[in-house]
């Protein structure tokens, strides 16, 4: 693969997509770099400033002006690689008039940690069944990495995983830094899975914490999380993996235990009384592991693995149960 006859698309003005850019801009020149966001004020912002006004503000952004747009089009067009950084909720009105032959022989790597909802599909099935997308062509970037910490420059590790070896050392190419390491694997199923998993317990710890629970019983809680995650992701993808390596594990601690974590805050926040929507406003930013935890909740219904944090965290969210009842009930489970 060519890496030097590439141009990289980034979809989505979050954090994420911020700290993705920065990425690549250590690796790539600002004329290969495109950058779609929804918001016009915030394009004309970043073409000034050359800074995110919304997120990741103190990062200087290098991009050529007229590569930033609001037009998709414009921008999947003059594109040969696609990193998809919408949350997952709204990837497919992102999407919206977008053909499978734009996407068509363009790699496409998801850098979403969450399930679209309606058909309940992890972003590789959404863009193989939507899309028509080869699996060969599909990467996914998992963790542990804040985008918090990519801004400041502190050592992060990301795992890209694809089938297709070739693509997955091409990603990792391309956001190798001074401070980001990178390493590659195959299961691009269970690296999906897992970082949808993991902001579910991370939601389930932020919970734990807002009604009183100390760090002991945090600790039995991820615990058992990393144990309930073997357990599904052995019965719905089926293969060799380390459950202990960073994709996975690292992930899970990094997302349950972080002050960056928007899934442990947003936990917390219910569990403290507020509402979803108040505090997904408050937060101004999604949590994955909401809708995640529906959506989840669906999936097993075929499954039916033994998912008892999963659960605990959808009947409070969804059944609106009492969180405290609900947590006192979930701590007879553990072990």
């Amino acid at each position: 693969m060519e890496t030097e006859k590439r141009r990289i698309a980034v979809i989505g003005g979050g954090s994420w997509a911020t700290a993705i850019i920065k990425m690549l801009n250590d690796n790539v020149l600002p004329k290969d770099v495109f950058w779609w966001m929804r918001n016009e004020e915030t394009v004309r912002i970043i073409q000034k400033d050359q800074r995110n006004p919304n997120y990741l503000s103190a990062i200087k952004l290098n991009l050529e002006v007229n590569n930033i747009s609001t037009d998709i089009h414009y921008v999947l067009k003059n594109a040969d690689v696609i990193i998809l950084c919408v949350p997952a909720a709204f990837l497919r009105d992102a999407l919206v008039g977008i053909t499978k032959e734009q996407l068509a022989d363009k790699i496409i790597i998801s850098a979403i940690k969450g399930i679209v909802p309606d058909n309940n599909q992890i972003i590789g099935e959404f863009l193989q069944v939507n899309y028509k997308v080869s699996v060969n062509n599909i990467a996914v970037i998992s963790g542990p990495c804040h985008a918090e910490e990519v801004s400041q420059e502190k050592l992060s590790y990301l795992t890209i995983a694809s089938q297709s070896l070739e693509v997955a050392e091409f990603v990792a190419f391309y956001l190798n830094t001074n401070y980001i390491k990178t390493n590659i694997s195959d299961d691009i199923y269970g690296t999906e899975y897992g970082a949808v998993l993991k902001n579910i317990y991370a939601i389930a710890s932020g919970i734990c914490h807002g009604i009183g629970y100390g760090d002991n019983f945090q600790a039995v809680l991820i615990s058992n999380a990393i144990r309930e995650m073997a357990r599904f992701l052995s019965v719905v993808h089926p293969i060799n993996r380390d459950i202990k390596e960073s994709a996975y594990l690292g992930d899970l601690l990094v997302t349950a235990y972080s002050q960056f974590s928007r899934n442990r805050t947003f936990g917390n926040m219910v569990a403290k009384g507020y509402t979803v929507k108040s505090a997904q406003l408050e937060m101004n930013m999604i949590a994955e592991g909401y809708y995640a935890s529906n959506c989840i909740h669906q999936i097993n219904k075929k499954y039916k693995v033994d998912l008892p944090i999963c659960r605990a965290v959808y009947s409070i969210l969804y059944e609106k149960h009492s969180a405290l009842l609900e947590i006192k009930l979930l701590s007879e489970l553990l072990t």
